[in-house]
């Protein structure tokens, strides 16, 4: 199990999405890796709630999570792909207004948000991480296939809002850390539907303890980075 030596045990991290499939396993990992004095998950409903559509429970949830402790580790695990009203597109003949504009409401600009209240947050000193979880489809040197435009297009303003972010950090927190991570294929009810058969498809628990363990071995060097569940770089 991984250790996560490289942050201070004396802060706590913060799971956004907790309610959802690798959000709920990231959670239950790092409580069972027991390494933070407090392990805080956020999502729509609790003591901690978040909605990206209401930008003040954002900015509350920050306030009240920045008084429980130094924020070490902070992990973005929000996401859409599809649900009963929407569905990637597979040509140019399917785009349509509400779905691209929910598509980069939940996988652009609320991350943004979060990035926005939680990374002031953040310690000034040693190293800190803000991890949100973008797909390999969102790399536009690696799209050879086309179609799923809103995921597509939305993960790739993720990781441009993320390379943005870093670089201002670095002025503010010189030991910090923001990346985009790619998960890999996790049986969840976002991938389900799309999840073929010789993919190597992992438990929400696997892929929490393969992206932990990335953040685990990341340094100041890898900042505004875009990595995969085994650490290796994907091309934006």
């Amino acid at each position: 199990m991984v250790k996560l030596s490289s942050l201070d045990p004396k802060g706590i991290a913060v799971v956004f999405g907790s309610s959802g499939g690798i959000g709920a396993g990231i959670v239950s990992t790092l409580s069972d890796i027991n390494h933070f004095g407090s392990v805080i998950g956020l999502r729509r409903q609790g003591s901690f709630s978040i909605d990206f559509e209401d930008e003040v429970t954002l900015k509350l949830a920050a306030e009240k999570v920045a008084n429980v402790g130094d924020i070490r580790l902070a992990i973005d695990a929000t996401g859409f792909l599809h649900d009963e009203h929407h569905h990637p597109e597979k040509s140019w003949r399917e785009l349509n207004t509400r779905t691209l504009a929910h598509s980069f409401l939940i996988n652009a600009i609320g991350p943004a948000l979060l990035i926005k209240h939680f990374l002031p947050k953040m310690p000034r000193s040693g190293k800190s991480v803000f991890a949100t979880l973008s797909a390999r489809v969102g790399s536009i040197g690696d799209n050879h296939l086309g179609g799923w435009y809103g995921y597509r297009a939305s993960k790739a303003a993720l990781n441009q809002i993320v390379r943005s972010a870093s670089i201002e950090l670095a002025r503010r927190s010189p030991d910090a850390i923001c990346v985009a991570l790619h998960p890999g294929t996790v049986d969840t009810p976002l991938s389900a539907p799309f999840a073929k058969s010789q993919l190597d498809i992992k438990t929400p628990a696997a892929a929490a303890e393969n992206l932990l363990g990335v953040m685990d071995t990341l340094n100041k060097s890898d900042n505004g980075g875009f990595f995969d569940c085994g650490g290796k770089s994907v091309p934006w």
